[in-house]
C-alpha cells in the first residue's frame, strides 16, 4: 500500500513539474515576444526586406490600418481592393502623411483567375518586402446558419475566392522574388476563429483554418531560404466585420492593433497580435474547453447573439 502512495506521490510531482515548466515557458514566452523593446526589429530590418508592402483589403479596418504602420515605417505602399475611389483616397493620405509613394490596384477578390493578372501587371519590376493577405469576408447577414443566406451558392463561391484563393494567389505571385533575393516577409491576417469549428460562422471559421494551415506548411518549407511568413490570429478588433461592437477591454482599434502586431515581426511564426489578445486566447482555452464550443450551452449563446447582432444591424439602417 505504502509503495503505491510512492507511486502516487511521484506522478504528482512529475505532474506538478510538468505544469510549472509549461506556465514558465508560457510566460517567458509572453515577455518575449510583447513586453521587451529591446527584442524587436527595427524599421531598418523592415526596410531591408524590400522597398514595398502590398496590402489587400487595404481601404478599411485592418488593412488600412497595416498599410498606414508599413509607410509610416519607410515602406511604399500598394493598395488593393475593389473601390476605386477609397484606393484613392487612401493613396493620397498616406503619401500626405508618411511622405511614401502608393499604388493602387482595383480588383475584387471574390471573383477567379482572371483577376490576378491585373495583379501581376500592376506588381511587375517593383521589389516586394512585404506582403499582408488581408482581404476576407463572412457571411453577407453575419452569424447565421449555413442556409440561412439567400443565395448560398454565390455565397459560399465568394468567402472561398475571397478569404482562401486569395492567399494562395497572392503568395504564388509574390514568392517567387522573395526567394530569388533570399529575404521577404508575408504577413497572413487570420482569426482566433481558426483554432476550432464554430456554428453559425462555419464558412468563415474553416477558411480561416486553412490560412493558418496553409502559412505554416508554406513557411516551414521557404523559411530556410529566408522568407517569414506570419499568422495573425487576432481576437475582436473594431471593424465593419465586427460591428455593431465598439472599442473597450476586449475590443481594439486597428490601428493599435496594426501596430502592435507589427512588433512581433520575426519573434514569432504565430501570434494572436497583441498582449490584449494572448491574454484572452489563454483565458479562453482555460476557462472554456473545446467541447464547449460544439455543445448546446454554447449553441444557445450564438443563437442569442445573432439575434441581439442582427438587431442592431437592422436599427442601424433604420
Amino acid at each position: 500500500m505504502e509503495s503505491e502512495w510512492d507511486a502516487l506521490r511521484v506522478l504528482g510531482a512529475i505532474t506538478a513539474m510538468c505544469l510549472l515548466l509549461w506556465v514558465t515557458w508560457g510566460v517567458g514566452y509572453t515577455v518575449y515576444v510583447y513586453l521587451l523593446p529591446q527584442v524587436r526589429r527595427g524599421n531598418s530590418w523592415l526596410r531591408a526586406h524590400g522597398a514595398w508592402a502590398v496590402v489587400t483589403g487595404a481601404t478599411s479596418g485592418i488593412g488600412k490600418a497595416y498599410s498606414h504602420e508599413l509607410a509610416r515605417r519607410g515602406l511604399n505602399i500598394v493598395l488593393i481592393s475593389r473601390d476605386l475611389s477609397k484606393l484613392q483616397q487612401e493613396a493620397k493620405e498616406i503619401e500626405r502623411l508618411h511622405g511614401k509613394s502608393t499604388r493602387v490596384i482595383q480588383v475584387d477578390f471574390t471573383g477567379g483567375l482572371e483577376i490576378y493578372e491585373a495583379i501581376e501587371a500592376g506588381l511587375k519590376d517593383l521589389e516586394i518586402g512585404v506582403l499582408v493577405n488581408n482581404v476576407g469576408m463572412r457571411y453577407a447577414r453575419g452569424l447565421g446558419k449555413l442556409l440561412d443566406c439567400e443565395d448560398i451558392a454565390k455565397e459560399l463561391f465568394n468567402i472561398i475566392n475571397c478569404n482562401m484563393m486569395s492567399v494562395a494567389q497572392m503568395t504564388r505571385i509574390v514568392l517567387p522574388q522573395m526567394v530569388t533575393r533570399g529575404k521577404g516577409i508575408i504577413i497572413n491576417i487570420s482569426s482566433m476563429a481558426d483554432k476550432r469549428p464554430y456554428p453559425f460562422a462555419a464558412m468563415y471559421a474553416a477558411t480561416k483554418a486553412f490560412v493558418r494551415s496553409f502559412s505554416t506548411a508554406v513557411g516551414r518549407e521557404y523559411h530556410s531560404e529566408g522568407v517569414i511568413m506570419q499568422t495573425v490570429s487576432p481576437f475582436l478588433i473594431e471593424t465593419n466585420m465586427t460591428y455593431p461592437m465598439k472599442r473597450g477591454l476586449l475590443v481594439m482599434t486597428p490601428e493599435d492593433f496594426a501596430r502592435q502586431a507589427l512588433d512581433t515581426l520575426g519573434l514569432t511564426s504565430q501570434t494572436p497580435g497583441c498582449l490584449r489578445h494572448a491574454v484572452q486566447g489563454c483565458l479562453l482555452s482555460i476557462l472554456l474547453p473545446s467541447w464547449f464550443f460544439l455543445s448546446s450551452w454554447q449553441f444557445m449563446f450564438v443563437s442569442r447573439l445573432e439575434r441581439w447582432s442582427r438587431a442592431q444591424l437592422l436599427g442601424k439602417r433604420t
